[in-house]
């Protein structure tokens, strides 16, 4: 039999609780036991006013940006409508039924402010970084990096070729938010002083931005965020983000090195990376800090023509000078120079040579120099730490390693798949960084919540 027609009938009064309707297997449970809000308002007290309106509390702006990078609602006006909506979000962001939702335009207002000068969101990621270690996740000894593109709020079509861009021709007094942002990172190491070639396009909206096509398809405006994780259990130890070229890639994992150190006190065995990270100069800096580079050695030195390459040849760093393959040596000077500014500077590029009647009679001389009449060889600088790195790539670590160094491609797919992050929706420097900063402390809630998620309460029959 059918049952009667369900109709709505308003009650004169409720007895509802939130604590009640939210699932014991939320996640947002779990995140909530890691979510340490307690002293945010003594951090931004002095970026407040004594006098005038109250303001909206900031540990609830906070609680709803953590559940819009948690769960990949990357509007900030539909994060207002599904926490006015949704229990549990509600619960989380310790709001009750009546109580109302800020306004989108509020987070606009405190981002631009007083969380900026602040650094508050750099400093809500370093705390759930040292939850990790506390609850331990971390032990700091084998950390990876990588860098991924992210699609800035730009196109082409608000863009100038680089031949008609004119910095000098912008006015700062003028100029939007993300043009002044541009303007005021143009020495720093990760966004204009990370190289002197100008990109072909520079966009309108977000200068700052990279025109790339590192993608091997169609060219876009982008950002780099750079990730450095500890690979026990993928925990995002720092997050830097940058100009989308190698040389800013590069210099922000230095940059988080130190910060780590100094902020956690991490100083790592090993640091796994691909070979964008295999320059001589970031080997020889990884070397001299006692870090073991897991990282493939950027050498252009083979050959392609069957010869005989640098690689086949011994270095004796004890008499400074190359072993051939047949037991020649080729040497940088042969004598000693009196006047020390003539011999070896240890700097820049040095040069060995072996002589010329030994080439000459050499049988191997097809193979080693044939269109030569002896045979030369390059040194660099950091070649020493270049050799490290070969040496550790033949050791079963080294396999391991580059087994471990795929659990960062893992977070980045993460992040743009169950997170959203494909494209950003603020600009400027700020903008790119106060996205991944929030993206990261996400991230690393939710491994802390699937490790230790909240206990489940039985329920009595």
């Amino acid at each position: 039999m059918m049952g009667p027609k369900q109709e709505a009938q308003a009650a004169l009064f409720y007895e509802f609780s939130l604590e009640g309707h939210v699932p014991q297997d939320h996640l947002l449970r779990s995140i909530d036991r890691f979510v340490d809000l307690n002293d945010i308002r003594h951090y931004l007290a002095e970026f407040y006013s004594h006098t005038g309106r109250p303001s909206i509390d900031p540990e609830l702006l906070i609680r709803m940006l953590l559940v819009g990078y948690c769960f990949g609602i990357r509007s900030e006006r539909r994060l207002c409508e599904e926490v006015h909506l949704n229990l549990a979000y509600r619960w989380f962001c310790r709001l009750d039924l009546s109580d109302p939702v800020p306004n989108h335009s509020t987070f606009s207002k405190n981002r631009h402010g007083r969380f900026r000068e602040s650094a508050l969101l750099r400093h809500l990621f370093e705390k759930t970084v040292a939850r990790c270690i506390a609850d331990g996740l971390v032990s700091g000894q084998h950390l990876a990096a990588d860098a991924s593109l992210i699609e800035a709020d730009a196109n082409k079509q608000n863009s100038t070729p680089k031949e008609d861009w004119d910095r000098n021709a912008i006015d700062p007094n003028d100029a939007p938010r993300a043009v002044k942002e541009y303007l005021d990172v143009l020495d720093d190491a990760a966004f204009g002083a990370a190289s002197e070639v100008e990109p072909k396009f520079t966009s309108h909206s977000d200068p700052a931005s990279q025109w790339t096509a590192a993608r091997k398809g169609p060219a876009f405006f982008s950002y780099s965020t750079n990730y450095l994780i500890d690979t026990d259990h993928s925990v995002i130890v720092d997050v830097e983000g940058t100009r989308s070229i190698r040389q800013a890639e590069v210099g922000s994992v230095r940059t988080m090195l130190d910060r780590i150190k100094k902020q956690h006190g991490i100083e790592p065995e090993r640091l796994i990376a691909d070979s964008a990270y295999g320059s001589g100069p970031m080997l020889g800096w990884l070397v001299d800090r006692d870090i073991n580079p897991h990282i493939p050695v950027l050498d252009k030195s083979g050959r392609t023509d069957g010869t005989w390459s640098r690689a086949d040849f011994e270095w004796d760093a004890e008499n400074n000078q190359y072993i051939c393959p047949e037991g020649e040596p080729l040497k940088q000077f042969r004598r000693n120079y009196s006047d020390p500014n003539r011999g070896p500077s240890g700097k820049g590029v040095a040069k060995y040579q072996a002589l010329k009647h030994t080439c000459q009679a050499c049988p191997s001389k097809m193979k080693c120099c044939p269109k030569a009449d002896t045979r030369k060889i390059t040194r660099e600088e950091h070649e020493d730490a270049r050799q490290v790195a070969r040496d550790i790539a033949k050791t079963k670590q080294y396999a391991v390693s580059m087994r471990l160094r795929k659990k960062v491609e893992m977070l980045f797919a993460h992040l743009k798949r169950i997170l959203g992050l494909g494209r950003l929706r603020l600009r400027g420097p700020n903008g790119a960084n106060d996205e991944f900063l929030l993206a990261a402390t996400a991230q690393n809630l939710r491994k802390l919540a699937k490790i230790f998620p909240a206990p489940q309460q039985i329920s009595k029959a």
